[in-house]
């Protein structure tokens, strides 16, 4: 089968595979639609953590934002899920550490990340094995567009969930993409007024576009308070920020990563009785996040700029935008269409 692989720093590349064998507890999928992330451009660049943690190393098959079907299962798996249109968790905890069994797998210390860690290839290819207790079912209201945005969702959902606003309440995002955006869309559904701060007037455009009509710039931010903040950036600068603009007594969630240490003065939490919340993965955010595609309360298939087949990826990983690719900030890859979607 085929399968994207990173070789090495800056090369990428579709190969022939073997295909995926379902052992007990797992499934193979044929994968639909597939996305790609700042974490798979990561491991493309080498610049990421894990790569220098060793915990990662090349070659690598990426792809952890997936949807598809159920063709195959492993022993001791229930026959219900043949067939079924699936999406699924990338944090795959061991299952037997404290960590696990308090629910918390996402952190688990030995877990497996899907097309992320060593141990599990990714869902860049036209077949994945994964543990059937990772598998989420998408209803038919769920479209394979909407269905590979679940896991990027899930982050937004939980930021969004974390912040803790609702109806007649203000909360600022850092950061007008995937992640930011579905944030605000997320915010926006709970009933909050929500104000987005970006860096180009391409991607503040963009959210405009969307109905986020306060979309700043960092020099026109107005003078507000904010009930919470969401840093869903990669500036190294702006979770401190975050604190400070944050109304004391509420809460800044940080789910950007940047490069390199993101400082911030514990003194200025304490002293505003500020709550700082960190959020790792979409794992306990998967099932809301399917919920609110769904019913239409949040819509995330607009962020999508263009979905590619699997060999325009290396492209897309070295920061080409694909011919008459829409303003988005999301590519998503069509596994089995060699031409592509529009």
């Amino acid at each position: 089968m085929r399968a994207l692989v990173l070789t090495g720093p800056g090369s990428a590349e579709v190969q022939e595979v073997p295909e995926p064998v379902a052992v007990p507890g797992d499934v193979v999928v044929e994968v639909h639609r597939a996305g790609v992330c700042g974490t798979d451009v990561e491991l493309f660049t080498g610049q990421m953590q894990y790569l220098h943690d060793g915990v990662t190393s090349y070659p690598v098959r990426i792809g952890h934002e997936w949807m598809g079907e159920v063709v195959e299962l492993g022993d001791g798996v229930d026959p219900a899920w043949l067939g079924r249109r699936v999406t699924g968790d990338t944090m795959l905890g061991c299952g037997r550490c404290r960590r696990c069994l308090s629910g918390y797998q996402h952190v688990c210390a030995f877990r497996g990340e899907l097309g992320v860690r060593d141990g599990r290839p990714g869902a860049l290819a036209e077949r994945v094995a994964v543990p059937a207790s990772s598998l989420r079912a998408l209803p038919d209201t769920v479209d394979d567009t909407a269905g590979a945005l679940v896991e990027p969702g899930g982050n937004a959902y939980r930021s969004a969930e974390a912040a803790g606003v609702g109806a007649g309440e203000r909360v600022l995002v850092f950061g007008a993409g995937t992640i930011g955006l579905l944030a605000a869309m997320f915010a926006r559904a709970r009933g909050a007024e929500v104000h987005l701060l970006g860096r180009s007037e391409r991607s503040l455009a963009f959210a405009r576009s969307l109905g986020f009509s306060s979309a700043w710039s960092d020099e026109t931010l107005p003078d507000l308070p904010w009930d919470a903040v969401i840093d869903a950036s990669n500036a190294a600068q702006l979770p401190a920020r975050a604190v400070e603009l944050v109304e004391p007594g509420r809460r800044v969630v940080f789910v950007g990563l940047a490069g390199s240490p993101s400082l911030v003065d514990t003194r200025a939490l304490a002293l505003a009785d500020v709550t700082g919340v960190g959020i790792l993965s979409a794992s306990p955010g998967l099932d809301g996040t399917i919920e609110a595609y769904a019913s239409g309360a949040v819509d995330p298939r607009p962020l999508v700029a263009a979905t590619v087949p699997l060999e325009g990826v290396p492209a897309i990983l070295a920061g080409e935008r694909p011919p008459g690719a829409g303003p988005g900030p999301k590519f998503h890859i069509d596994i089995r269409h060699p031409g592509g979607t529009p």
